[in-house]
């Protein structure tokens, strides 16, 4: 008998998972749901830590770069993967083209959520990011 449904996908294990990410999403769903829109979460943010991009990179992200100005390279980041990726649509074909179309949506949500965040900080009185879109 052939099996119609595939199996569900093994859930990563916990050990990869950063605690310190639990924790930030229970803290932002929490004061979501108590209302609190007050509380200025880009503003709560740190600096950035001293990261590599990659193992064995020679690149990394600089220590010490205000969470407004990270969010503003990953808006940029991210409209570049918008652009390269309609790009790589218009040649492709089948399944390939819908992988590549989703991928596109999901990048397009994530710069959205970033420059939400990036709009709302500056409209508290933030003096906001000078270069976008």
């Amino acid at each position: 008998m052939k099996k119609l449904v595939p199996d569900p996908p093994v859930s990563l294990p916990s050990a990869r998972r950063n605690p310190e990410h639990d924790l930030t999403n229970k803290a932002i769903l929490h004061s979501l749901a108590n209302g609190s829109g007050e509380v200025v979460l880009l503003q709560s943010l740190g600096s950035t830590a001293g990261n590599a991009v990659g193992r064995d990179s020679l690149f990394a992200v600089r220590e010490g770069i205000s969470a407004e100005e990270a969010l503003v390279h990953v808006s940029i980041l991210l409209k570049a993967a918008e652009e390269v990726s309609d790009e790589i649509t218009e040649r492709a074909s089948g399944i390939e083209r819908g992988l590549i179309w989703s991928m596109i949506h999901s990048v397009e949500m994530a710069r959205a959520v970033v420059d939400a965040l990036l709009d709302g900080s500056a409209g508290r009185g933030g003096d906001g990011p000078s270069v976008r879109r």
